[in-house]
């Protein structure tokens, strides 16, 4: 199966929302995507499924959708992980080779990265990802590609995401309850920097921080390569939740505020507006000040903020950053975000939307940062089963729903069924009738006499009703 023919199909489970999207590459080196939907996430907190029945049945919900608008049915699927559990580190390892003269292949590569999920680690952890880094040959060191050398030593530097095994395992039994396989999970910053950064950005060094509803994922590239990853348990949820004491009023009250009517830095925010909260149960409505509202979502900001410039300062390339920041994800959607970002950190900033090509019925909805981990898990999905040689399973076509059959053939079938309704009618009545005269009928007769009653009925019906 070529790379364009084959369907990617991806869950990003988040604390806000439960995104399913299914796509394919459009052979240009874009993505078309065929179908997207998503449901709000009520069992997921900072990241991590904390109440299996609420996860599962919001996916259920989401995916049920996906198939319907799309006609597919979700078999294998890739999810994202994240959560506070989420750390990484750096680690060497090597192989030794049969013999100097034989080039270096592919095989020996994949040796090398399976001999690193062997690290020892801490008890109820597991390694999620290795990620090579540089390459080192025979002590020649800053190879990025070692194939096709010649050498008896083959050494790399991995950079190593570890997660809980009870947060994975969780994730995998919400997929199988859910009715779906998990084909493999993917860090949810390395699924938003492949949507979002440039080449460019990546080796002139970058920081992507992605604010979701439940945390804020950090990424750092320097030389085309990944060098720290990241996960904050503070999120675009704990915002809200600060409205919602500030001002004293309900959480979607508080949500909608945010959205609407939420600046990032109390300065910039108008002087003498204010906007009305209705109140509770009947209670006098409440006033909100723009400048109050921007002042309670620029202290916690600040405070996730901080949190990303010390994960800077704790990968050791806080100097080579050339490219800056890159905010991403629903949060990142704040009015005067950037400028706050740019003052915290020194350092240029830009929204980051899904950067590849898309095409597709659903381009227009999901080009907005909030899915930018969505699009980066198709690409991700892409690139491992082309990297592994496998296909993905899709069940068998749902037939289409009937609210999307052609009005003249839906009007048929509702004369045909009022047709039939008679006919059976005709069948009890003739039935019934002990008659003697008709009583003599046989069997034969009284069966010949059924049918010429259902064909006039029907001719007559759809004389009266015309399809068009």
């Amino acid at each position: 199966m070529s790379s364009k023919d084959q369907l990617v199909a991806a869950i990003d489970i988040g604390t806000t929302k439960i995104v399913a999207i299914v796509g394919r590459s459009d052979g240009n080196g874009g993505i078309e995507i065929l179908g997207l939907s998503n449901t709000p996430s009520t069992g997921v907190k900072r990241g991590v499924v904390l109440n299996i029945e609420e996860t599962v049945r919001a996916i259920r919900t989401t995916v049920d959708d996906l198939e319907a608008r799309t006609g597919m049915v979700l078999t294998d699927v890739f999810v994202g992980i994240a959560g506070r559990h989420i750390k990484s580190k750096m680690a060497r390892g090597y192989i030794s080779r049969d013999s100097h003269e034989s080039e270096i292949d592919h095989s020996d590569i994949r040796r090398l990265t399976a001999d690193m999920y062997k690290l020892p680690i801490d008890v109820g952890e597991e390694i999620i990802h290795v990620i090579p880094q540089t390459y080192i040959v025979d002590n020649e060191s800053g190879i990025n590609n070692p194939v096709g050398m010649c050498g008896k030593r083959l050494e790399a530097n991995f950079h190593i995401v570890i997660g809980q095994i009870a947060s994975a395992r969780n994730i995998e039994r919400c997929i199988n309850k859910a009715e779906m396989e998990l084909v493999s999970l993917v860090l949810e910053p390395l699924a938003s920097s492949e949507a979002v950064l440039t080449d460019e950005e990546r080796e002139a060094g970058v920081v992507l921080v992605d604010i979701g509803g439940g945390t804020t994922d950090v990424a750092i590239y320097y030389d085309n390569v990944i060098r720290h990853t990241a996960v904050i348990p503070f999120g675009g949820n704990m915002v809200t939740a600060d409205i919602r004491e500030g001002c004293s009023i309900l959480q979607k009250h508080a949500e909608d505020l945010k959205i609407k009517f939420g600046y990032a830095i109390g300065d910039i925010a108008p002087e003498n507006k204010v906007v009305s909260i209705p109140g509770i149960a009947g209670r006098e409505p409440k006033e909100i000040s723009f400048k109050n509202l921007a002042y309670i979502i620029q202290s916690r900001m600040e405070e996730i903020l901080d949190a990303v410039n010390f994960e800077i300062q704790n990968s050791g390339f806080a100097e080579k950053l050339t490219a800056g920041v890159v905010i991403t994800g629903g949060g990142a959607m704040l009015k005067n975000l950037p400028q706050l970002v740019k003052y915290k950190t020194a350092m240029d900033v830009r929204l980051g939307l899904p950067n590849v090509h898309l095409t597709g019925k659903a381009r227009d909805e999901i080009n907005q940062p909030m899915y930018a981990t969505s699009v980066g898990l198709i690409m991700k999905g892409l690139e491992f089963l082309e990297e592994n040689g496998k296909t993905l399973r899709f069940g068998d076509r749902k037939p289409e729903p009937e609210v999307m059959q052609p009005l003249a053939a839906r009007h048929q079938r509702e004369v045909e069924v009022e047709v039939e309704v008679e006919a059976e009618r005709a069948v009890h009545d003739q039935l019934d009738d002990k008659t003697p005269e008709r009583g003599s009928l046989n069997i034969g007769e009284k069966l010949k006499n059924i049918w010429g009653k259902i064909i006039e009925a029907t001719d007559e019906r759809l004389d009266d009703n015309p399809v068009k």
